[in-house]
Parts: structure tokens; sequence; C-alpha cells
């Protein structure tokens, strides 16, 4: 498997990262099996969140005997640098160390620089200059929020929303990096779980010798997919682009990538799902998605108003609204029978 290098960090990790925001979902012994068999099956990069719950805590107990031989990255939310101090305490207790290789801003809002009056970009150079910290990054989901962080200089690595479902202007974001030397890290490669085949969304990414995926994992079975292209790396042949081409073809420019940054909806609508639901009913299996909880929720989808809070929160620009009704409308058609899945 090739091996990508991220950036000016230095880091070298097979391009095939874990992420762990799912295991937040799993018990803790489930977990700590995971994240051990995903280290003994060669993975060597783990990223994680102050804010995925006990993700960090499940992290740490899997991995601290190892921790010399793997990178970990994690993320704060923070708004103000006590906060941020806080976090970063919180974090190295539960990774059971000392450091963290890689700490991001999450999700941010904004490109943060010194001098701009928040004191967060120098939390950050206190926390490298005691050790704490070895690197700085940052994560978006704004593409012009990237664009301006990988341009200043500031960051070392950007981690962004990328799969083979992405557009020109991520393309030229990874692109920049490359250029700027800053470390891409891949969030949702299956694209909030519409990208069904592994094996396509991994030797996508392996067009690109500066990106480096991380796939979110629950389940073992999933994790075992990823691991088997470590020693028998596929390859992006002609007949996994034509697949990759024609399976985005399906999809279009508009569709929900389930990101969630539009919530939350004044009328309780889940967005996040109800706007792609004509996907995950067609991609998934799809009794889960026709059951009682879900017909309840899109039973609140007339109640929109169209106040527009949505349409402003979302990095994609799409006309939320218009997809919800569309979404409702072809729910309704299979719930019926009119339309077959």
């Amino acid at each position: 498997m090739k091996a990508v290098i991220l950036g000016s960090t230095g880091i070298r990790s097979p391009q095939n990262a874990f992420g762990a925001l799912p295991i937040q979902r799993d018990d803790f012994d489930t977990a700590i099996a995971i994240l051990r068999r995903a280290y003994e099956g060669g993975m060597t990069f783990f990223d994680t969140a102050r804010a995925y719950s006990d993700s960090e805590e499940k992290m740490g107990l899997a991995l601290h005997d190892v921790r010399s031989k793997i990178h970990i990255a994690t993320k704060t939310m923070a708004k103000n640098p006590d906060d941020m101090k806080k976090q970063l305490e919180t974090s190295l207790s539960n990774l059971k160390t000392d450091y963290v290789d890689i700490y991001q801003f999450h999700c941010v809002e904004q490109c943060y620089r010194p001098g701009d009056g928040t004191g967060m970009y120098e939390c950050m150079e206190d926390f490298k200059r005691q050790g704490m910290i070895h690197h700085i990054g940052i994560t978006a989901h704004k593409i012009g929020v990237a664009e301006e962080a990988v341009r200043s200089g500031l960051y070392e690595t950007m981690q962004f929303p990328f799969s083979y479902l992405s557009g020109e202007k991520e393309l030229n974001l990874i692109r920049l990096c490359k250029e700027k030397n800053v470390g891409f890290i891949a969030m949702k490669g299956l694209a909030g779980g519409l990208i069904t085949n592994s094996k396509a969304a991994y030797t996508f990414m392996t067009q690109f010798d500066n990106v480096l995926p991380i796939w979110g994992i629950q389940h073992k079975n999933e994790l075992e997919e990823w691991l088997s292209f470590m020693n028998d790396s596929p390859e992006y042949d002609d007949a996994m682009r034509t697949f990759v081409e024609q399976d985005k073809k399906s999809f279009g420019a508009d569709f929900c990538r389930g990101c969630g940054y539009c919530m939350p909806c004044p009328q309780g609508i889940l967005i996040n799902n109800c706007a792609r639901m004509s996907q995950l009913v067609r991609r998934c299996p799809s009794a889960p998605w026709l059951n009682e909880f879900w017909q309840n929720e899109f039973k609140k989808i007339p109640n929109c108003t169209g106040c527009g809070t949505c349409k402003k929160r979302c990095p994609y620009g799409l006309d939320i609204p218009v997809l919800l009704k569309k979404n409702y409308e072809d729910y309704q058609n299979i719930l019926s029978g009119k339309t077959k899945v």
C-alpha cells in the first residue's frame, strides 16, 4: 500500500487511516477490540475529537501501550483559549498520552490568525512550545474558509470532506494543499454513507499522493474491508473509473451530504437524513428507513415554513426546502407502492 506524507508535518501513514467518530456508538469492549485490530492490521493514523463523546477515552484504553508507533489527531470546538486549554487537558488524559501529533480547530467558521483578537492561534502556539501538541491543524466544511486557512501558511494540515462525489472546488483545494505543502486529511470519504462500494471509495483516493482518507469505522466487518487493502491494494483502473463516473452521474450536483450543519430546524425536521432519504432507501437496506420512526419524522416536513435558516447554514449552498419537498414526495410514493426500491 502507498504511504502518504502529511505535508510539512512529516507524518507518514499508509493511505488508509481510522476515523473514530463512529466508535462512540460502540460499547467499550467492542470499540477497544476494533481499534486494536486496526493497529494490528497496519493502520497507524487515528483521528478523533473532544466532541465525539467517549471516543478519545476508548482510543486511549486501546492504544496507549503502542503510543510511540502511531499518530493521533484530535480536535477542539472551544471558542476561547481558557476552554481550549481545558479541552486539550481532557483529551490528553482520555488518550493516556502527554502529547497529540495534530491538534485541530474543529469545524471552524473563520481562519484563526495571530493578532485577530481571539487569542486562539496564540494558544495553539503555546501548546506547541510546551510540547503538548506537535502540529497545528484545522477542519472545515466551508470551502472559502478552508482555502483561506491553507493560503494563510498557519496550518500544517487541512481536514475537509472529500470523496468521489466531490466537485472541482474540492479538487482545487487538494491542489492548493499540495502547492502549499499542507497535509490533506479527507473526512467523509463515503459521503455520509451514500457511497457503499468501499473498493471504489478507496481506489479513488489513491490518485492523490497528498490525501490521507480517514474512514469512519463502527463495525468489525467494515474495518476488515479497509484492512484487506493493506496487502492487496487495488488500482484505480478503467473499470473502476467508469463505475465511479456512472455513480457520480446518478447523484447529480444538488444532493445532501448529511453533514448536519443545517441543524437544528425550527420545526424539528431531521434535515440531514430527510433531505437525502431518496438516496438512502435506494443505496442502503431500505427497511430501517421505512420504519415507523422515520415515517413520523417525515410527517414534519409539511411544517417547513421556508424560513431559509437551513439554506444559510448549508456549506454546499443547497436549496434545502426544495430538497425536503422532493424527498417527501418520493418517500410517500415509496410507502404507497407507487415507486419501487
